[in-house]
């Protein structure tokens, strides 16, 4: 009733004042808000509504008399929200950290993964680097899903000086499918982690041994060093040969394989990722399957010693030379990417 009175009274004066027109247009608007909030006690504004009059507060002095669906207190509280929120994005920092990776790289990383179980984030990185894709091995490993397996087994480098002129060599079993057990010889040159020599036989001998010695380092080009352990098959006719070729010997401690690592990594890393998920048949299908595995081993299987490259070295692939495709090798179990022009 008082607000009626007030509104009228204001007409009046309006009226007098030689706005007429304008105080009976006042006067209908106004009788036509106060009906509006009878029936609706809390009308429901716009952000464009507070916006006008948050702008009209600045331009006008007496806004409070006009203010007839909400409070001025509400007004003032608008204002202060928007200040708030101005200053919110002014003092936001841009977005920092790493760039997000691409689609494609998350895609090709899982590809890896799942063709090669037995890879972990270095090997697949190695490979990533030699495709040309520029990403960090902590986020190759981000990118792989965990899964429950032993954490591989660490080495213990016990030579660092002259390790381009030592040479490495071990024998290990590999069991046929009737049971026959076969023995493998292998000599590995430590500076590049290539496999110099390979032979398999039922039977090793002393003198057998000897003469893989001879067939391994032709033409004077045997090593200052030869590292091994002390298996009875390093008999006298074997040492003799080894002394008239002026190769010293390094005999590990006994029971002590951490002392000869490279062989033993060498042998761990042929069982783990070849001839532990083949059934070998016999002497030749062995053959076969380690030549297979060695090529691998020295033209596209990348090393942490090597600074993720291979014992042959693999050149860096632009982007611009085609699209990634897998080449599989040693019959699937592992995988060489490289990229083709389509």
């Amino acid at each position: 009733m008082v607000s009626a009175i007030f509104v009228l009274l204001r007409a009046i004066l309006l009226a007098c004042g030689g706005h007429r027109a304008i105080a009976l247009e006042n006067l209908a608007l106004r009788q036509q808000l106060m009906a509006l909030k009878r029936t609706n006690k809390r009308p429901q504004l716009r952000m464009r509504d507070r916006l006008f009059w948050m702008l009209l507060v600045r331009g006008w002095r007496d806004w409070r008399t006009a203010l007839v669906m909400v409070k001025p207190d509400t007004v003032v509280r608008w204002h202060r929200q928007w200040l708030r929120h101005a200053w919110a994005q002014r003092s936001r920092q841009p977005h920092l950290g790493r760039p997000r990776v691409e689609v494609g790289v998350r895609v090709l990383v899982a590809k890896m993964a799942a063709a090669n179980p037995w890879w972990g984030a270095p090997r697949i990185h190695g490979e990533l680097c030699k495709l040309g894709i520029e990403v960090s091995e902590r986020t190759v490993s981000r990118l792989l899903r965990r899964r429950r397996r032993p954490p591989s087994q660490t080495w213990r480098t016990f030579l660092t000086n002259h390790v381009g002129t030592l040479v490495s060599m071990d024998f290990f079993t590999v069991p046929t499918m009737t049971g026959r057990v076969l023995f493998v010889l292998v000599l590995l040159a430590h500076s590049r982690r290539r496999v110099i020599h390979v032979n398999v036989t039922e039977h090793p001998t002393a003198a057998w041994t000897a003469q893989q010695i001879v067939e391994a380092f032709p033409n004077d080009a045997a090593p200052r060093w030869l590292l091994r352990d002390r298996d009875r098959i390093y008999g006298e006719a074997f040492r003799r040969r080894v002394a008239g070729m002026g190769i010293t010997e390094v005999v590990s401690a006994p029971s002590s394989p951490w002392q000869n690592p490279y062989a033993e990594r060498l042998i761990g890393s042929i069982r783990h990722e070849c001839l532990d998920h083949v059934i070998v048949l016999g002497e030749r299908h062995l053959r076969r399957v380690l030549t297979g595995y060695i090529a691998y081993y020295h033209g596209s299987r990348t090393h942490l010693s090597l600074e993720k490259d291979a014992p042959t070295p693999r050149r860096v692939q632009t982007p611009e030379e085609g699209g990634v495709i897998a080449i599989p090798e040693v019959g699937g179990l592992h995988h060489r990417y490289e990229r083709h022009a389509a």
